[in-house]
């Protein structure tokens, strides 16, 4: 028969950390319980010897710990980059009063507009960290895909800025004054960027924050476009009127390659795309527990910066229901060994197919949903 190791299936429920045990199993969670069959004492053993090399917890206070340290950092990350990024705005906003610049005040609206960002994403930040209720079953991850989604509007409305400005300046040429000052700005604009943009990229991908990676990118081409306004300071010092419009409209042209790139990030997350690097990964891990016979469909989805795992393994069609659901079990605790940032994972054990005998999927063909075997199969 088939076992599907679901949180409340076939007598079994699901414990705090994710994983499912039957009504009657109680441990201390000193990792006592199986980890196999058959061969059961070698596997557990083995496994054993690699928490020694690679010790780790599953224990629910210490995963909402880590839920919420990454939460923290992710928020750190943002407000001080809406600190830096501010303050360098403001910098720059001066000397565009003052010297009437342009390409700076092309540049200084994006990275006003850059360090704005941090606010959809702060509040996303915010909503992940809320439990999962009846009506928001998988809680309020997606919450991150939406702050993209605002992100990328954002990066537009700059990219249109600066296009008009650049655009009217060109038609209606103006002197630009205190120089040096501009050059100075400019600078600093570079220097605010770069370091906003390692911090952020770092932390984004220590947390698996793709909204954040994504933004770290965005405030390192913000650096370099700091540095273009350089190249129109020194236009208008040689008497070129039109060097410092032709930056800001270089400028623009950046921020639009910005946005491609953002748009094909959140497009990636919102359509559940995936590394496939981490796709073999969690094959190969399950792959490797006894027990399992095959992979017929494995599925990867991101929920904020947290991934979650749908998979259908085929094992023994002889196997009693216990020792089905104890392959299943050891399929998802492998899987949050291998995967990083996989907190989650569904686990359907499917008999091996016999000659002769029907499909016991064939069902629920009449309501036109795929069952695990027909879906699509990592393997395909």
């Amino acid at each position: 028969m088939s076992t599907s190791v679901t949180r409340r299936k076939a007598g079994f429920v699901s414990d705090q950390h994710g994983h499912t045990h039957p009504h009657d199993y109680h441990h201390d969670h000193g990792h006592q319980h199986a980890h196999g069959y058959g061969d059961s004492r070698l596997a557990r053993w083995r496994h054993q010897a690699g928490h020694l090399v690679k010790p780790h917890s599953h224990e629910s206070a210490d995963k909402v710990d880590s839920a919420l340290e990454s939460s923290a950092k992710g928020m750190r990350a943002l407000w001080t980059s809406l600190a830096v990024l501010g303050v360098t705005a403001v910098v720059q906003a001066v000397v565009v009063v003052l010297s009437g610049s342009v390409a700076l005040l092309g540049d200084t609206v994006h990275n006003a507009a850059d360090a704005l960002t941090a606010l959809p994403l702060g509040v996303a930040f915010v909503l992940g960290r809320r439990a999962a209720n009846r009506r928001f079953t998988y809680g309020y991850g997606r919450a991150e895909d939406l702050a993209g989604i605002v992100i990328v509007l954002t990066i537009a409305a700059s990219a249109a800025f600066a296009a008009w400005t650049a655009i009217d300046r060109l038609l209606n040429p103006q002197e630009i004054s205190y120089l040096p000052a501009v050059a100075a700005a400019a600078v600093i604009g570079f220097l605010g960027n770069e370091w906003v943009a390692r911090y952020r990229i770092r932390v984004g991908r220590e947390i698996g924050s793709a909204a954040l990676v994504a933004d770290g990118l965005h405030a390192r081409t913000d650096g370099f476009t700091s540095l273009a306004v350089l190249l129109g300071a020194g236009g208008a010092a040689i008497g070129w009127r039109l060097a410092d419009p032709i930056v800001g409209l270089a400028i623009t042209a950046a921020i639009l390659l910005v946005l491609r790139d953002a748009c094909r990030e959140v497009f990636r997350r919102i359509m559940d795309a995936v590394d496939p690097a981490l796709v073999e990964a969690a094959e190969h891990a399950l792959e490797e527990v006894p027990g399992v016979r095959a992979v017929s469909e494995l599925r990867l989805r991101w929920i904020g910066h947290r991934l979650r795992a749908e998979v259908a393994v085929v094992v023994d069609g002889e196997l009693h229901v216990r020792e089905a659901h104890q392959v299943a079990v050891d399929a998802e605790h492998a899987l949050l060994h291998a995967v990083p940032k996989l907190t989650a994972a569904l686990v359907h054990a499917d008999p091996a197919p016999v000659p002769g005998t029907p499909d016991p999927h064939l069902d629920l063909a009449h309501h036109g949903s795929q069952s695990p075997v027909g879906a699509w199969s990592s393997r395909g």
